[in-house]
């Protein structure tokens, strides 16, 4: 997310179910936008506190979302789960899933420093970074399973993008048309990429500072968080970024499918998620300053990926 300072305003219910979730003699003193996010509408708040200090809040609202209830009673449940496991994660300190209290389906979080690095400088170093946070949430073991992954997409939904090879892309179809591979469940964030991390950047590197976005924690194969993180980094830096973060993953210790196979289903599956949704994908991103990744573009990069792990499997 990243914030452009601007001052907006929080709908009177919303407002009145915020403040009531402050300390005695706290007060809101800044309303600010965060964007970068796709579904939600995303603020900081700036709470005054009565030492005459402050501290920073952000309120997550989905507006007219169906999935609203089950998304917010998931990401409370995974911040509840996060809390001292070490995994840098916002707090939890309320939700109101349904709206009852407010105008719509809100969560209020503690805010994390730092900011998401979608540009090309610094990425090897970031990569093995995020292989490593990645590793460290598929580490967690709660005591109480979240409900299973949802897949996201089918053989018959899949965009074949224009100019691409089409044999190539069915015969790609063809490998999500089997059943999933047997796996051993690990707790996923289920949307772990580049825009949903939170960075310092300093002349000597990036330390990684928050995770955002638990909306879709769920439980399922590695090979799936990490596919998607290969998809993102494909899409955004280019696919031979994609094909590589899977070993670094593995470098990291993460344990992913045995075979070549297998791991071939998870990362064509969430190649061909990403192929329904190229646009809504990539606007963020353009937002956040690479307006040089436009839909065609990020089309034709998904392309490039797809094709490449077809060919690795010939």
């Amino acid at each position: 997310m990243t914030n452009d300072g601007e001052p907006v305003a929080v709908r009177p219910l919303t407002l009145a179910w915020v403040r009531r979730q402050l300390e005695g003699g706290e007060r809101i003193v800044r309303v600010e936008a965060l964007h970068g996010g796709i579904t939600a509408e995303m603020r900081k708040l700036t709470i005054g506190t009565r030492d005459g200090g402050s501290r920073q809040l952000v309120l997550r609202s989905f507006v007219e979302v169906e999935q609203a209830e089950e998304w917010l009673s998931r990401e409370a449940d995974a911040l509840d789960l996060l809390a001292g496991t070490g995994v840098p994660a916002p707090g939890l300190v309320a939700v109101d899933p349904t709206g009852a209290q407010c105008e719509y389906p809100s969560l209020l979080m503690t805010h994390l420093p730092g900011r998401p690095v979608l540009g090309d400088e610094g990425l090897q170093t970031r990569v093995p970074a995020l292989a490593r946070q990645l590793v460290a949430i598929h580490a967690v073991r709660p005591a109480e399973r979240p409900r299973e992954y949802v897949a996201l997409t089918t053989a018959d939904t899949v965009v074949i993008p224009e100019g691409a090879d089409r044999a190539v892309w069915m015969a790609a179809i063809d490998v999500i048309r089997k059943p999933a591979p047997p796996y051993e469940g690990r707790f996923l964030h289920r949307d772990f990429q580049p825009g949903n991390v939170l960075l310092d950047v300093r002349p000597v590197g990036a330390r990684i500072t928050g995770v955002v976005d638990w909306a879709a924690a769920s439980w399922g194969p590695a090979d799936l968080d990490v596919a998607h993180c290969s998809v993102g980094l494909a899409l955004l830096h280019g696919p031979a970024w994609g094909l590589r973060f899977a070993a670094a993953y593995e470098d990291a210790g993460g344990v992913l499918a045995a075979s070549a196979s297998e791991r071939l289903y998870w990362q064509v599956r969430d190649g061909m998620a990403a192929s329904e949704e190229v646009d809504l994908i990539s606007q963020p991103w353009r937002e956040a300053g690479r307006t040089e990744l436009t839909t065609r573009v990020v089309a034709e990069r998904l392309d490039a990926y797809v094709t490449a792990l077809m060919g690795r499997s010939a």
